[in-house]
Protein backbone atom coordinates (compact mmCIF):
# COMPACT_ATOMS: atom_id res chain seq x y z
CA UNK A 1 0.00 0.00 0.00
CA UNK A 2 1.46 3.30 -1.23
CA UNK A 3 1.78 5.14 2.22
CA UNK A 4 3.67 8.43 1.64
CA UNK A 5 2.12 11.58 0.80
CA UNK A 6 4.14 11.99 -2.49
CA UNK A 7 4.05 8.64 -4.19
CA UNK A 8 0.54 8.92 -2.99
CA UNK A 9 -0.20 11.69 -5.41
CA UNK A 10 2.41 10.87 -7.90
CA UNK A 11 -0.03 7.86 -8.60
CA UNK A 12 -3.13 9.73 -8.63
CA UNK A 13 -1.61 12.41 -11.38
CA UNK A 14 -0.95 9.11 -13.02
CA UNK A 15 -4.36 7.83 -13.02
CA UNK A 16 -6.02 11.29 -13.92
CA UNK A 17 -3.62 11.11 -16.90
CA UNK A 18 -4.58 7.91 -17.68
CA UNK A 19 -7.99 7.83 -17.88
CA UNK A 20 -8.55 10.00 -21.18
CA UNK A 21 -7.12 7.02 -23.00
CA UNK A 22 -8.94 4.07 -21.22
CA UNK A 23 -12.28 6.19 -21.38
CA UNK A 24 -14.28 5.57 -24.89
CA UNK A 25 -16.21 8.70 -26.13
CA UNK A 26 -16.76 12.24 -25.51
CA UNK A 27 -19.73 11.44 -22.99
CA UNK A 28 -17.59 9.27 -20.42
CA UNK A 29 -15.38 12.01 -20.71
CA UNK A 30 -17.51 14.86 -20.38
CA UNK A 31 -18.44 13.10 -16.97
CA UNK A 32 -15.20 13.06 -16.00
CA UNK A 33 -14.85 16.50 -16.06
CA UNK A 34 -18.03 16.77 -13.64
CA UNK A 35 -16.11 14.60 -11.05
CA UNK A 36 -13.13 16.55 -11.21
CA UNK A 37 -15.27 19.65 -10.74
CA UNK A 38 -17.14 18.31 -7.80
CA UNK A 39 -14.06 16.89 -6.44
CA UNK A 40 -12.58 20.19 -6.05
CA UNK A 41 -15.95 20.84 -4.17
CA UNK A 42 -16.05 17.95 -2.12
CA UNK A 43 -12.20 18.86 -0.87
CA UNK A 44 -13.86 22.34 -0.05
CA UNK A 45 -16.19 20.98 2.25
CA UNK A 46 -13.97 18.31 3.59
CA UNK A 47 -11.49 21.07 4.82
CA UNK A 48 -14.25 22.74 6.67
CA UNK A 49 -16.12 19.73 7.79
CA UNK A 50 -13.47 16.98 7.63
CA UNK A 51 -10.24 18.86 9.34
CA UNK A 52 -11.87 21.75 11.00
CA UNK A 53 -15.46 20.17 11.98
CA UNK A 54 -17.33 22.94 10.94
CA UNK A 55 -20.50 22.00 9.19
CA UNK A 56 -21.98 23.64 6.27
CA UNK A 57 -25.37 23.54 4.06
CA UNK A 58 -24.71 26.14 2.25
CA UNK A 59 -21.83 25.39 -0.09
CA UNK A 60 -23.74 25.87 -3.20
CA UNK A 61 -23.81 29.28 -2.60
CA UNK A 62 -20.26 29.83 -3.18
CA UNK A 63 -20.12 27.39 -6.46
CA UNK A 64 -22.67 29.38 -7.21
CA UNK A 65 -21.43 32.95 -6.84
CA UNK A 66 -18.16 31.65 -8.88
CA UNK A 67 -20.44 30.74 -11.67
CA UNK A 68 -22.52 33.59 -11.95
CA UNK A 69 -19.94 36.37 -11.36
CA UNK A 70 -17.91 34.76 -13.97
CA UNK A 71 -20.81 33.90 -16.43
CA UNK A 72 -22.46 37.69 -15.73
CA UNK A 73 -19.02 39.52 -16.51
CA UNK A 74 -17.64 37.57 -19.42
CA UNK A 75 -21.45 37.27 -21.18
CA UNK A 76 -22.78 40.57 -20.19
CA UNK A 77 -19.68 42.44 -19.95
CA UNK A 78 -17.37 40.68 -22.03
CA UNK A 79 -14.69 41.00 -19.13
CA UNK A 80 -11.30 38.55 -19.42
CA UNK A 81 -12.73 35.51 -18.43
CA UNK A 82 -9.29 34.97 -16.28
CA UNK A 83 -9.48 37.59 -14.63
CA UNK A 84 -13.07 37.65 -13.57
CA UNK A 85 -11.87 33.76 -12.24
CA UNK A 86 -9.74 35.24 -9.76
CA UNK A 87 -11.70 38.12 -9.04
CA UNK A 88 -14.86 36.10 -8.11
CA UNK A 89 -12.57 33.54 -5.80
CA UNK A 90 -11.60 36.74 -4.25
CA UNK A 91 -14.81 38.17 -3.57
CA UNK A 92 -16.46 35.19 -2.70
CA UNK A 93 -13.48 35.06 0.15
CA UNK A 94 -14.05 37.72 1.20
CA UNK A 95 -17.56 37.68 1.84
CA UNK A 96 -17.03 34.36 3.60
CA UNK A 97 -14.43 35.58 5.55
CA UNK A 98 -16.80 38.95 6.61
CA UNK A 99 -20.00 36.29 7.35
CA UNK A 100 -17.66 33.59 8.67
CA UNK A 101 -17.29 35.45 12.09
CA UNK A 102 -20.95 36.18 13.13
CA UNK A 103 -21.80 32.41 11.43
CA UNK A 104 -18.93 30.15 12.61
CA UNK A 105 -19.84 31.29 16.78
CA UNK A 106 -22.62 28.92 16.27
CA UNK A 107 -22.31 25.72 16.81
CA UNK A 108 -23.56 22.30 15.48
CA UNK A 109 -27.32 22.22 13.91
CA UNK A 110 -27.18 26.04 14.84
CA UNK A 111 -24.33 26.32 11.84
CA UNK A 112 -26.22 23.96 9.43
CA UNK A 113 -29.01 26.23 9.62
CA UNK A 114 -27.32 29.39 9.52
CA UNK A 115 -25.56 27.94 6.28
CA UNK A 116 -28.79 26.63 5.46
CA UNK A 117 -30.14 30.36 5.44
CA UNK A 118 -27.33 31.59 3.57
CA UNK A 119 -27.30 29.69 0.61
CA UNK A 120 -31.33 29.67 0.71
CA UNK A 121 -30.75 33.41 0.46
CA UNK A 122 -28.23 33.43 -2.39
CA UNK A 123 -30.81 31.36 -3.93
CA UNK A 124 -33.55 33.35 -4.30
CA UNK A 125 -31.41 36.43 -4.94
CA UNK A 126 -30.15 34.37 -8.79
CA UNK A 127 -33.69 33.62 -9.09
CA UNK A 128 -35.30 36.78 -8.64
CA UNK A 129 -32.30 38.86 -10.19
CA UNK A 130 -33.93 38.15 -14.06
CA UNK A 131 -32.23 41.30 -15.33
CA UNK A 132 -28.89 40.37 -14.22
CA UNK A 133 -28.61 36.43 -13.99
CA UNK A 134 -31.67 35.42 -16.64
CA UNK A 135 -33.71 34.37 -13.08
CA UNK A 136 -34.89 31.13 -13.73
CA UNK A 137 -34.31 30.38 -17.29
CA UNK A 138 -30.54 31.20 -16.62
CA UNK A 139 -27.66 32.50 -18.11
CA UNK A 140 -26.50 31.66 -21.61
CA UNK A 141 -23.94 32.60 -23.37
CA UNK A 142 -21.03 32.16 -21.50
CA UNK A 143 -17.75 31.99 -23.65
CA UNK A 144 -15.18 28.81 -23.61
CA UNK A 145 -12.18 29.72 -21.55
CA UNK A 146 -8.70 30.37 -23.66
CA UNK A 147 -5.31 30.33 -23.51
CA UNK A 148 -3.26 32.36 -26.25
CA UNK A 149 -4.08 30.61 -29.23
CA UNK A 150 -5.92 27.64 -27.46
CA UNK A 151 -9.48 27.38 -27.08
CA UNK A 152 -11.03 25.01 -24.12
CA UNK A 153 -13.89 24.28 -26.81
CA UNK A 154 -14.03 20.08 -26.45
CA UNK A 155 -14.63 17.50 -23.69
CA UNK A 156 -11.03 16.31 -23.66
CA UNK A 157 -9.32 20.21 -23.71
CA UNK A 158 -11.64 21.04 -20.73
CA UNK A 159 -11.04 17.59 -19.29
CA UNK A 160 -7.50 18.47 -19.12
CA UNK A 161 -8.21 22.02 -17.71
CA UNK A 162 -10.57 20.97 -14.85
CA UNK A 163 -8.21 18.25 -13.87
CA UNK A 164 -4.93 20.33 -13.95
CA UNK A 165 -7.19 23.11 -11.36
CA UNK A 166 -8.02 20.10 -9.69
CA UNK A 167 -4.55 18.46 -9.29
CA UNK A 168 -3.35 21.71 -7.78
CA UNK A 169 -6.16 21.93 -5.33
CA UNK A 170 -5.24 18.51 -4.34
CA UNK A 171 -1.78 19.24 -3.54
CA UNK A 172 -2.47 22.50 -1.87
CA UNK A 173 -5.20 20.53 0.64
CA UNK A 174 -2.68 17.63 0.79
CA UNK A 175 -0.10 20.20 2.02
CA UNK A 176 -2.59 22.00 4.18
CA UNK A 177 -3.51 18.85 6.16
CA UNK A 178 -0.15 17.74 6.57
CA UNK A 179 1.12 21.05 7.78
CA UNK A 180 0.92 22.99 11.47
CA UNK A 181 -2.06 24.52 10.00
CA UNK A 182 -3.84 20.90 9.56
CA UNK A 183 -2.97 19.50 13.10
CA UNK A 184 -4.69 23.03 14.84
CA UNK A 185 -7.44 22.21 12.22
CA UNK A 186 -7.60 18.66 13.74
CA UNK A 187 -7.42 19.87 17.29
CA UNK A 188 -10.42 22.09 16.78
CA UNK A 189 -12.30 18.97 15.36
CA UNK A 190 -11.71 16.92 18.87
CA UNK A 191 -12.19 19.87 21.34
CA UNK A 192 -11.59 23.29 20.51
CA UNK A 193 -11.52 23.84 24.06
CA UNK A 194 -8.44 21.88 24.42
CA UNK A 195 -7.02 23.48 21.08
CA UNK A 196 -7.85 26.98 22.72
CA UNK A 197 -5.88 26.16 26.22
CA UNK A 198 -2.94 24.84 23.44
CA UNK A 199 -2.29 28.17 21.71
CA UNK A 200 -4.46 28.11 18.69
CA UNK A 201 -6.63 31.06 17.90
CA UNK A 202 -9.58 28.32 16.78
CA UNK A 203 -12.65 31.43 15.90
CA UNK A 204 -9.53 33.08 13.28
CA UNK A 205 -8.71 29.68 12.24
CA UNK A 206 -11.88 28.76 11.17
CA UNK A 207 -13.37 31.45 9.48
CA UNK A 208 -9.93 31.74 7.59
CA UNK A 209 -10.97 27.92 6.34
CA UNK A 210 -14.38 28.72 6.01
CA UNK A 211 -12.95 31.81 3.45
CA UNK A 212 -10.41 29.39 1.59
CA UNK A 213 -13.11 26.23 1.37
CA UNK A 214 -15.20 29.27 -0.34
CA UNK A 215 -12.34 30.19 -2.80
CA UNK A 216 -12.12 26.58 -4.34
CA UNK A 217 -15.69 26.25 -4.33
CA UNK A 218 -15.94 29.78 -6.68
CA UNK A 219 -13.05 28.53 -8.76
CA UNK A 220 -14.91 25.65 -9.53
CA UNK A 221 -17.81 27.33 -10.27
CA UNK A 222 -16.32 29.47 -12.59
CA UNK A 223 -14.38 26.39 -14.23
CA UNK A 224 -18.59 25.15 -14.46
CA UNK A 225 -19.78 28.32 -15.94
CA UNK A 226 -16.73 28.50 -18.73
CA UNK A 227 -17.18 24.71 -19.55
CA UNK A 228 -21.26 24.42 -19.70
CA UNK A 229 -21.35 28.00 -21.16
CA UNK A 230 -24.78 28.16 -19.10
CA UNK A 231 -25.44 28.64 -15.96
CA UNK A 232 -29.25 28.44 -14.00
CA UNK A 233 -29.95 28.71 -10.39
CA UNK A 234 -31.56 25.20 -9.85
CA UNK A 235 -27.61 23.71 -10.08
CA UNK A 236 -26.78 25.63 -7.10
CA UNK A 237 -30.16 24.53 -4.49
CA UNK A 238 -30.19 22.59 -1.32
CA UNK A 239 -30.14 19.36 -2.80
CA UNK A 240 -26.87 19.87 -4.35
CA UNK A 241 -25.47 21.03 -0.92
CA UNK A 242 -26.96 17.64 0.37
CA UNK A 243 -24.85 16.50 -2.43
CA UNK A 244 -21.82 17.75 -1.84
CA UNK A 245 -21.97 16.60 2.13
CA UNK A 246 -23.03 12.99 0.88
CA UNK A 247 -19.54 12.90 -1.14
CA UNK A 248 -17.49 13.97 1.77
CA UNK A 249 -19.47 11.65 4.48
CA UNK A 250 -19.33 8.62 1.80
CA UNK A 251 -15.47 9.36 0.27
CA UNK A 252 -14.34 10.16 4.28
CA UNK A 253 -14.17 12.66 6.55
CA UNK A 254 -10.37 14.06 6.80
CA UNK A 255 -9.44 12.84 3.88
CA UNK A 256 -8.41 14.83 0.56
CA UNK A 257 -8.51 11.58 -1.79
CA UNK A 258 -11.31 9.97 -0.31
CA UNK A 259 -13.22 13.36 -1.44
CA UNK A 260 -12.39 11.91 -5.03
CA UNK A 261 -13.73 8.86 -4.24
CA UNK A 262 -16.96 10.29 -3.27
CA UNK A 263 -16.86 12.95 -5.74
CA UNK A 264 -16.92 10.21 -8.44
CA UNK A 265 -19.75 8.03 -6.72
CA UNK A 266 -21.77 10.47 -5.96
CA UNK A 267 -21.32 12.07 -10.24
CA UNK A 268 -21.44 8.39 -11.74
CA UNK A 269 -24.56 7.33 -9.80
CA UNK A 270 -27.29 10.06 -11.09
CA UNK A 271 -26.58 8.27 -14.42
CA UNK A 272 -28.02 5.22 -12.86
CA UNK A 273 -30.66 6.62 -11.15
CA UNK A 274 -32.25 8.99 -13.89
CA UNK A 275 -36.00 6.67 -13.14
CA UNK A 276 -36.25 8.06 -9.93
CA UNK A 277 -36.67 11.81 -10.64
CA UNK A 278 -37.10 14.13 -8.12
CA UNK A 279 -36.88 11.45 -5.84
CA UNK A 280 -33.40 10.89 -5.86
CA UNK A 281 -32.11 13.23 -3.22
CA UNK A 282 -33.90 10.50 -0.68
CA UNK A 283 -31.47 7.72 -1.86
CA UNK A 284 -28.73 10.02 -1.01
CA UNK A 285 -30.04 10.23 2.47
CA UNK A 286 -30.50 6.64 2.88
CA UNK A 287 -27.21 6.00 1.20
CA UNK A 288 -25.67 8.33 3.66
CA UNK A 289 -27.83 6.66 6.66
CA UNK A 290 -26.10 3.26 5.90
CA UNK A 291 -22.54 4.53 5.25
CA UNK A 292 -22.73 5.98 8.78
CA UNK A 293 -24.29 2.91 10.45
CA UNK A 294 -22.00 0.52 8.27
CA UNK A 295 -18.92 2.25 7.02
CA UNK A 296 -18.38 5.23 9.21
CA UNK A 297 -14.55 6.16 7.99
CA UNK A 298 -16.12 6.31 4.43
CA UNK A 299 -14.93 4.46 1.39
CA UNK A 300 -11.49 5.72 1.64
CA UNK A 301 -11.14 3.73 5.18
CA UNK A 302 -13.92 1.00 4.97
CA UNK A 303 -12.79 -0.84 1.65
CA UNK A 304 -9.23 -0.97 3.19
CA UNK A 305 -10.72 -2.40 6.28
CA UNK A 306 -13.38 -4.95 4.23
CA UNK A 307 -10.05 -6.01 2.33
CA UNK A 308 -7.94 -6.91 5.59
CA UNK A 309 -11.04 -8.63 6.96
CA UNK A 310 -11.49 -11.15 3.98
CA UNK A 311 -8.04 -11.51 3.88
CA UNK A 312 -8.08 -12.44 7.45
CA UNK A 313 -10.91 -14.55 7.27
CA UNK A 314 -9.32 -16.20 4.24
CA UNK A 315 -5.74 -16.83 6.04
CA UNK A 316 -7.96 -18.61 9.03
CA UNK A 317 -9.83 -20.47 6.77
CA UNK A 318 -6.62 -21.95 5.22
CA UNK A 319 -5.14 -22.82 8.58
CA UNK A 320 -8.28 -24.48 9.58
CA UNK A 321 -7.90 -26.93 6.32
CA UNK A 322 -4.29 -27.54 6.96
Amino acid sequence: MIKHPLCKYTAFVALILIIPFVLKGSYLINVMVFVGINTMLAIALNLLLGYAGQISLGHAAFFGLGAYLSGVLTATHGMNPWLVMVAAAVGVGLLAFVIGFPILRLKGHYLAMATLGFGIIVYIVFNETVDITGGPSGLSGIPNLKLGPVAFDSDLKNYYLVWIVTLLVVLLAVNLADSRIGRSLRAIHDSEVAARVMGVNARLLKVQIFALSAVISSLAGSLYAHTMAFVAPASFGFNFSVELLTMVVIGGLGSIYGSFLGALLLTLLPEFLRFLHDYDIVFYGLLLMVMIMFMPGGLVRGIPALLRRMMTGRKKGETVDA
